[in-house]
């Protein structure tokens, strides 16, 4: 039953996918809203409870039925509603290990960098973009302290939501579309099946008397 809930995000994947490639609103409408929940419900088969990585797969679910709605204000609820995605992962990752020095610098440079290029051209949203991505990168720098799974999740979600700042600094690169949603796709497929595959084995680890060892990064 639980690789089911995978079975389940593929087929919806590939829906969406295909909604995307043939720009149809019944498709993407069908398909987007329950990419998140296959993958929620995966997690819950798996660890039985509700945690930081739950709450962000359904702010998820709730910024995906939002930027399928036309217009600024839409495209500003989902951004909120996956800031607070960021932010829950965020929190997760960071209660399960530390990245290193090297992945905090590595990411905000990546954030400078990027609202640095897009600054000039993205007018109004300067704001929300400037504060969104930097939740972002640095849910994907802890991300990295969790293992090499997730932190190419974090790494997936990065360039997803990058795609989508050139396209609203007015940049329509050729299939962005479809790079968005595959992205996006990959990078809650990683994050998910690797925080799960991390719990399980953390829940293995042998219970050692002493001071409490730091995660491995990788």
């Amino acid at each position: 039953m639980r690789r089911s809930w995978l079975t389940l995000f593929g087929v919806v994947a590939a829906v969406e996918l295909v909604g995307v490639a043939l720009d149809s609103t019944v498709l993407q409408w069908l398909a987007k809203p329950l990419l998140a929940p296959a993958l929620l419900a995966y997690l819950i088969a798996h660890r039985r409870r509700l945690d930081a990585v739950a709450a962000g797969l359904v702010a998820a679910t709730a910024g995906d039925v939002a930027l399928l709605v036309p217009g600024r204000a839409a495209f500003l609820l989902g951004m909120g509603f996956f800031l607070i995605a960021q932010l829950a992962f965020l929190t997760g990752f960071l209660a399960r290990g530390r990245p290193t020095a090297a992945a905090w610098g590595g990411y905000l440079l990546a954030w400078a960098a990027g609202n640095a290029l897009l600054w000039g051209a993205l007018g109004p949203l300067r704001a929300p973009v400037l504060g969104y991505s930097l939740a972002l990168c640095l849910m994907a720098a802890a991300a990295t302290g969790v293992s090499a799974r997730v932190a190419a999740g974090g790494a997936c979600f990065l360039v997803s939501d990058l795609l989508i700042g050139v396209g609203a600094a007015g940049t329509e690169l050729p299939g962005a579309g479809l790079l968005v949603m595959g992205t996006y796709g990959a990078a809650l497929l990683l994050i998910v099946t690797g925080w799960v595959a991390d719990r399980v084995d953390a829940d293995r680890e042998p219970v050692v008397s002493g001071p409490r060892r730091a995660p491995a990064a990788g």
